[in-house]
């Protein structure tokens, strides 16, 4: 079969390849791509694959440019560029939003040195040791491994050589999440989570983030993934609150780990004491488990990685005799791949910038661990994308192994103080980021095999894509945290001891700063701070005057307890599930110190689904996250199942079907106008100016009528998957 193929353009061809224009354009999808990648990590720690959309808008972008400023067509090979250049952002920002949230877990600030350091060498990773693995497992097993995406990207790449585009389907849907999300979230026209407690049924309650992206998301993932999904949600919020606020009205004492009675707790709070650890629990033990199942392919790719490396030079060398005994015959473009010192120089480059940074707390051996983890997981991830795809890739399993392993190394060695703790973060988010990597690489370098590219000029497009969206990444983190930050006067009265030993200050941001401009000493409460402290003050940051006073409570927007403002304002939070996971392998193996009773109850939850032939970590996801974003996502699955219903076995949706392509639009769009808003949140006075509530009176405090908008946007997505593309 490998002998008979050929690509869509002659490997002997001249075409227009790598050019200004196209790595340009895929470096602004590819901020764009994976700024809201992120976003949607954070809420719901997932992501969709970018490849297809980036794809069809090159086309269609280049093709209005065209006609506008009579500019020549781009070929093929230069929309390949743009696809291979954008779609570096997603998994890169996945592999930032499973892991650098952890850090304020852990208790400490988000660095922005440290996590553009982590993405940007996470990043280079896996693309240099993707690339000596190309030729066996992109060629050599051509026909073996599918590469779904990959293979999907190419086909969209050729119609569109051949005259079709959906690339309107996709403006559609990003100008349509856009301006739903502006009007809803940005002027409060209209409830953006309407909510009913049942009052019959004490504890209970069922709520929805009516959100474009989280639509997207349920119509992408499919009918059945959503649904157990949801369970998990129903699971939290009809059995487990509902059960702990029954047992617990009558508690004597407060149970750990909450400080206060649970009779005094709103659902919110009883949710996010004792639910949230049931469902972090269900989660490791989800990963563990996928990780388990996985273990023989991870094995398999990984010996199959080292014999391909190994022979790499003995398989050139005899290519090389073969084509001085054929005369010389004409050079292909198809088989340059960069150097092979180059990408071993440029990996001992990375491993010392990682040893030498001291942001990152990693020693000697902890850069060696990232070498071998890293090449294990490349290899895996690479090879796992060719067979599977890269959206069921278990990239979190092979974090979650990376750093059980790690912790496991540091406890035996005696290693357990902070800086141990950041490191062992650092080794597992330079893995999970390089190995998500190796997977976007490995399906960007499938479409090129198919189309005839220059593996060459990919894999620097590659490395162009992953540094630039790094960058943006790291300030978009930063920018969500900043926005949903809640800086509350509402403390116990204490003053802290030897004051004048505090050397980090802080001034508030956000909404916050315009009624206090002041600069503050930082005082950080952990589990080991003084025994007095920790009597009055629970773990978190603080802001102190220069007295010692304590005057704020610092409560991140990432995994924070807060959810109103001190002024009543009501503020969005991000849950990043995988990396509470992180944080509570971290703190379980390296302080011993979690409510293990809640912990293992929701390893129970897991293995009981795995037993009943459900895909657990799905399910854990859904107790994790608050029902009001698993809703919306079951919605998008019940759009999905109806869009089904109508078509044919012929016409269901596939990687490039229109439902796919609008939702991948509403996604983006959803996203990126999330984190614009934010952006208002840190600008003093503009969310306020942008606040036109009042026009819709008491219609806009209304869940009916909140509903009833989403309904007509689920309409509007079932209209466009039963619609058939049109090519033109």
């Amino acid at each position: 079969m490998l002998n008979n193929f050929k690509p869509y353009v002659s490997a002997t061809k001249k075409m227009k390849e790598f050019s200004l224009g196209p790595i340009l354009m895929g470096v602004v999808l590819g901020i764009l791509f994976g700024a809201s990648s992120l976003y949607l990590a954070l809420k719901v720690g997932m992501t969709v694959s970018a490849s297809i959309p980036v794809a069809v808008l090159s086309i269609t972008l280049f093709r209005a440019l065209s006609k506008m400023f009579g500019l020549r067509q781009t070929t093929i090979l230069e929309n390949n560029i743009v696809q291979t250049t954008g779609s570096a952002g997603e998994s890169i920002a996945f592999g930032v939003a499973v892991t650098m949230p952890a850090l304020l877990i852990l208790g400490y600030d988000l660095d922005i040195n440290r996590i553009m350091t982590i993405a940007i060498l996470g990043a280079l990773i896996g693309v240099l040791m993707m690339i000596p693995l190309r030729r066996s497992l992109i060629v050599k097993e051509h026909g073996k491994l599918i590469y779904p995406e990959g293979t999907a990207c190419a086909e969209v790449l050729i119609v569109g050589e051949e005259g079709g585009s959906s690339g309107k389907i996709v403006f559609g849907g990003f100008f349509l999440g856009l301006i739903y999300k502006f009007l809803n979230v940005g002027m409060r026209l209209w409830k953006d989570v309407p909510e009913k407690i049942f009052s019959f049924f004490k504890g209970s309650s069922i709520a929805a983030e009516i959100s474009p992206e989280l639509l997207g998301v349920g119509y992408i993932i499919g009918f059945r993934t959503s649904c157990i999904m949801m369970a998990g949600g129903v699971l939290s919020s009809f059995v487990l609150i509902p059960l702990i606020t029954l047992f617990g009205a009558n508690a004597a004492e407060p149970l750990f780990p909450a400080t206060t009675f649970i009779k005094d707790m709103a659902i919110h709070d009883i949710w996010r004491n004792y639910v949230l650890y049931i469902g972090a629990g269900a989660v490791a033990a989800g990963g563990i488990i996928s990780l388990i199942q996985s273990l023989p392919t991870i094995l398999g790719g990984a010996k199959t990685g080292l014999q391909n490396v190994f022979s790499k030079q003995t398989s050139r060398s005899t290519n090389s005799s073969k084509n001085s005994s054929k005369n010389n015959l004409e050079h292909k473009r198809t088989d340059d791949d960069l150097p092979f010192g180059f990408v071993v120089l440029a990996i001992l480059g990375i491993v010392l910038a990682l040893w030498f940074t001291p942001v990152l707390q990693i020693n000697l051996v902890s850069a060696l661990l990232i070498v071998v983890f890293g090449f294990l997981f490349v290899t895996v991830s690479s090879r796992l994308t060719g067979e599977i795809g890269s959206s069921s890739n278990p990239i979190s399993g092979m974090t979650v192994a990376t750093l059980l392993l790690t912790c496991l190394i540091f406890l035996a060695v005696g290693w357990i103080g902070p800086e141990y703790r950041l490191g062992a973060l650092s080794i597992a988010a330079v893995v999970c980021i390089a190995a998500s990597n190796a997977g976007a690489t490995s399906q960007d370098l499938k479409t090129g095999y198919l189309l005839g590219a220059t593996p060459r000029y990919q894999q620097i497009a590659l490395i162009i894509g992953a540094v630039t969206s790094a960058i943006v990444i790291g300030y978009s983190l930063i920018l969500l945290n900043d926005a949903s930050t809640i800086y509350s006067k509402k403390v116990p009265a204490f003053t802290v001891p030897n004051v004048s030993e505090l050397k980090q200050t802080q001034k508030i941001a956000g909404p916050e700063r315009a009624s206090d401009e002041n600069e503050y000493k930082v005082f950080q409460v952990t589990d080991k701070s003084d025994p007095e402290t920790l009597k009055v003050l629970r773990p978190g940051k603080y802001l102190v005057d220069d007295s010692g006073v304590v005057k704020y409570l610092v409560d991140p927007g990432i995994n924070g307890t807060l959810n109103v403002r001190d002024n009543g304002t009501h503020v969005t939070k991000y849950e990043a599930p995988k990396a509470r996971l992180m944080s509570l392998i971290i703190d379980g193996i390296l302080t011993q110190k979690l409510p293990w009773g809640l912990v293992l109850l929701g390893v129970a939850l897991s293995l009981v689904l795995e037993l009943c032939g459900i895909s657990s970590l799905t399910f854990a996801v859904g107790v994790y996250l608050p029902i009001s974003a698993s809703a919306p996502i079951f919605m998008g699955g019940i759009v999905r199942y109806l869009v089904d219903l109508r078509k044919s076995s012929k016409e269901k949706e596939s990687e490039t079907g229109t439902g796919i392509l609008f939702s991948s639009g509403l996604i983006a769009g959803g996203s990126i106008a999330g984190i614009l808003l934010a952006l208002t949140q840190v600008i003093d006075g503009l969310s306020d100016q942008l606040d036109f509530s009042k026009l819709m009176g008491s219609w806009g405090e209304s869940d009916l009528v909140a509903a009833c908008i989403f309904a007509v946007l689920a309409f509007v997505l079932y209209f466009m998957g039963i619609k058939k593309k049109e090519m033109k």
